[in-house]
C-alpha cells in the first residue's frame, strides 16, 4: 500500500495529515504549536488551583506565581534551546522570536521555574518545597499535553526504526538539521516520496509522563517529607528523559563534545533526587522505630 501522507504509522495501519496552522484571526495564522503549549500550561495551574490547600498554599499564591514564572519560563526555554542551536538562528536572530516554529527546550524552563520559585517564596516567606511539591506535579500534566506540539512540527523524533511504534515523515517537511546520517541510510521511497522512518520520541515521553504523573497522584498521601515530590518528579522525569533523549536525533550537545546536554542534565538530577528521597526515606523510617 501506498503512504503518501506526510506522516504515518505504517505498522499500526495509520496516516495523518496534520497542518501546522489551526485557524486564521484577521490574517494571523495561529499555530497548533502555540494552542498546545498553552493548553500544557493551562491544565497545569488549574490543578495547582485545585490542589493549592493539599500544600498549604493559596490559590492567589499559585496565579501570582505563574504571571512571573510563565513568561519567564518561556524566555529562558527559548534561550536554552537556541544557545545550543546557534547556528540556526546567527544568519537571522530575529527568528529566535519564532517560537511558533518550535524549538522550546523544557529544561530550560524547569530551571527558571525553579529560580523563580526560590526568589518568590523568599519574597513571600512562603515555603519552597511546599510550592515545589505542588508546581511539579502541574508542571508534570503541562509536559505531558506539551510534548504533542512536537508532533505537529515534526521535531523531537528518534532515530530509525521499524518498530511497532515507527512514525513515517515526509523528508521534505522536516528540518534538515534534525536528520542524521542514521536516517539518510534508511531512507523510504514511496510513491517517488522520500520519507524517514524514526522513533516517535515525542510519544514515548508523553506516555512517560503519564505514567509518572499516575504514581505520583498515587504517591503523594504516601509521602514522608516536605519536598518529596519535587525529588520524584527529577528522578522519574530524569530517568525517562536520559533513556529517550539517547534516541533522539536532535539533541542539543555540549559544545565540543558528543554529550547531549539534556541527557547528562537528567542523569545528575536524577542521581541526587535518588540520593535524597532514599536518604530521607530511610530517616523517617529510623525515627518510626525509635517511636514504637
Amino acid at each position: 500500500m501506498l503512504l503518501t501522507s506526510p506522516i504515518s504509522f505504517p505498522n499500526l495501519g495509520i496516516t495523518v495529515d496534520p497542518s501546522p496552522v489551526a485557524f486564521t484571526v484577521m490574517g494571523k495564522d495561529i499555530y497548533w504549536y502555540g494552542i498546545i503549549i498553552a493548553s500544557g500550561f493551562l491544565l497545569a495551574v488549574l490543578y495547582m488551583l485545585y490542589r493549592a490547600k493539599t500544600f498549604g498554599i493559596t490559590q492567589d499564591d499559585v496565579l501570582d506565581l505563574v504571571l512571573w514564572a510563565v513568561p519567564i519560563g518561556v524566555v529562558c526555554a527559548r534561550l536554552y534551546y537556541c544557545v545550543f542551536y546557534w547556528e540556526l538562528y546567527r544568519d537571522n536572530p530575529i527568528s529566535m522570536l519564532y517560537i511558533w516554529e518550535g524549538g522550546l527546550a523544557i529544561y530550560g524552563g524547569v530551571i527558571a521555574g525553579i529560580l523563580t520559585l526560590l526568589v518568590f517564596t523568599k519574597k513571600r516567606h512562603l515555603s519552597f518545597l511546599s510550592m515545589a511539591d505542588s508546581a511539579c506535579l502541574g508542571l508534570i500534566t503541562g509536559q505531558m499535553i506539551g510534548r504533542w506540539g512536537n508532533f505537529i512540527n515534526c521535531e523531537a523524533f528518534g532515530r530509525y526504526t521499524d518498530c511497532l511504534f515507527a512514525m513515517r515523515i515526509r523528508r521534505s517537511i522536516v528540518n534538515e538539521s534534525m536528520i542524521s546520517q542514521n536516517l539518510l541510510d534508511h531512507l523510504i521511497l514511496d510513491n517517488g516520496i522520500e520519507y524517514i522512518q524514526v522513533h516517535p520520541t515525542f510519544l514515548y515521553e508523553s506516555l512517560w509522563n503519564f505514567g509518572l504523573l499516575m504514581f505520583m497522584l498515587w504517591f503523594r498521601k504516601r509521602k514522608t517529607f516536605t519536598g518529596e515530590m519535587l525529588c520524584i518528579y527529577l528522578a522519574g522525569y530524569g530517568i525517562g528523559r536520559a533513556w529517550i533523549e539517547g534516541l533522539r536525533t536532535d539533541s542539543l550537545l555540549i559544545p565540543g563534545t558528543q554529550i547531549a546536554v539534556s541527557q547528562a542534565l537528567s542523569v545528575v538530577l536524577a542521581t541526587v533526587s535518588l540520593v535524597i528521597l532514599i536518604y530521607n526515606r530511610r530517616k523517617a523510617f529510623v525515627q518510626g522505630k525509635e517511636a514504637n
